[in-house]
């Protein structure tokens, strides 16, 4: 099963899954790799190496100020032997198999922070939509120094993550350092979240906003129920898309293939590059586009990883969409869970996935055709203009139409775009390729 999520497998979420059983990828992973790959040409055992591993084995369990029994030290030798591969393989124990295989079900209890390791510090990736972290203004980039007064310096990812798990409706707070400045506690309460992968809306008349929060089982389902919404809404043709990205951590690869399958009519999607045979894989479109190839603006930023990667990408390599934001964070690896016969399953990078046409964006990211950095919008009030229909005696308009006097028109309803610089220049943009495009 192939999984594109930007983190560690032991922080996929903060939070205790209970959600459906997984279905992450296009195929199912085999327990172990095909007959005739590299996997099976057995090189001669370091016997040097093993003996060493041994005399530390036999001096740990003679030495060590505690008693400690072979399970332990032997499962904490293959977590180090997949640690130190790549941020992203991991050694999965039942509990986070476990958490692993549910986490795409959209529905479980936490904070709803995604975080990573950075520098010896826990790091926000970013707060998921309608969470408590969310409302609490946590935002990504953010490094948690403390949980609960304990600083988090040198804690392992795993021991970090199980101090903010907890039981539903208990409060946590979190000492927060952002952009170098001052720590500063949130405090806020566990709860059951349910997260909404794909949110729609008109944002103009004619103008229609896709956000997806992340890549889940469905997701590819839910974007396409919503473009048929958004058209009945709009009651005509659409004029144009923005699809946004932003802090979009990843998920599901086949999910992000879909996605991408609504928007185009043909060519190559995606493809993946590894050592073992079904590690090569090549996804292309079905030719059924919902979008009526309608202009499109796909907003990305520093927080968009993975999945979000690879349909901005297509879809800015189709010349399909106009790429905005900033660049993406660039995890360009897909990881293969391969399970063990112990309820126990390994997490192992198995290949690099190719936009169409063939770049690779492994710690590079996606750039944006138009670079956009987020800013805050103030609003400016209009003066009350004196308007030519203002004048005692004025000509009426010969072609028809009510006049319009100074302070006639209906105060406009508050819209995403009101307060989010980014959206309001894709909505600009959108707006000028609909009229070049003659829609």
């Amino acid at each position: 099963m192939l999984h594109l999520s930007r983190l560690t497998s032991l922080a996929l979420t903060i939070a205790l899954v209970i959600g459906a059983p997984l279905a992450f990828a296009a195929q199912p992973a085999p327990a172990v790799a095909p007959a005739g790959t590299a996997a099976t040409s057995k090189a001669p055992l370091p016997l040097e190496e093993l003996r060493t591993f041994a005399e530390v084995m036999d001096r740990i369990k003679a030495a060590y100020v505690e008693p400690v029994d072979d399970k332990t030290l032997l499962e904490n030798a293959i977590k180090g032997m997949l640690s130190n591969l790549d941020p992203h393989s991991a050694y999965l124990g039942p509990e986070d198999f476990t958490e692993l295989q549910e986490s795409t079900s959209g529905e479980f209890g936490g904070l709803g922070i995604e975080v990573g390791a950075e520098d010896g510090f826990i790091k926000v990736v970013s707060p998921i939509d309608d969470t408590p972290a969310s409302k609490a203004g946590i935002q990504a980039g953010d490094f948690i120094v403390k949980i609960n007064g304990q600083p988090t310096r040198g804690q392992t990812m795993t021991e970090a993550v199980d101090k903010m798990r907890g039981k539903i409706g208990q409060k946590i707070t979190l000492t927060l350092v952002r952009d170098g400045g001052t720590p500063f506690d949130v405090t806020l309460a566990r709860a059951v979240i349910q997260v909404k992968s794909v949110k729609a809306q008109l944002l103009e008349t004619g103008y229609a906003y896709i956000r997806i929060t992340q890549f889940q089982v469905k997701t590819g389902e839910e974007v396409s129920k919503a473009l048929a919404k958004l058209r009945k809404d709009n009651g005509k043709k659409l004029n144009g898309i923005i699809l946004d990205l932003r802090n979009n951590p990843g998920g599901v690869l086949q999910a992000a293939v879909e996605v991408v399958d609504h928007f185009i009519t043909k060519g190559l999607i995606v493809y993946t590059k590894g050592r073992i045979a079904n590690s090569e894989l090549r996804f292309s479109a079905t030719g059924k586009d919902e979008s009526e190839a309608v202009p499109m603006v796909v907003l990305i930023n520093g927080g968009s990883a993975s999945a979000s990667e690879i349909v901005a990408g297509a879809l800015q390599d189709q010349k399909r969409a106009v790429v905005m934001g900033t660049t993406s964070f660039g995890k360009g690896s897909v990881q293969t869970v391969l399970p063990l016969n112990n309820d126990r399953a390994l997490k192992i990078t198995t290949a690099l996935y190719f936009t169409p046409n063939g770049r690779s964006i492994q710690a590079q990211g996606i750039v944006p055709d138009i670079e956009v950095r987020k800013a805050k919008i103030t609003s400016e009030a209009d003066g009350d203009y004196f308007k030519e229909a203002d004048l005692q005696g004025h000509l009426g308009n010969g072609n028809g139409g009510a006049d319009k006097p100074t302070g006639s028109g209906a105060k406009a309803k508050a819209m995403p775009q009101d307060d989010d610089y980014q959206l309001a220049q894709a909505l600009s943009l959108l707006k000028g390729l609909s009229i070049t495009s003659g829609r």
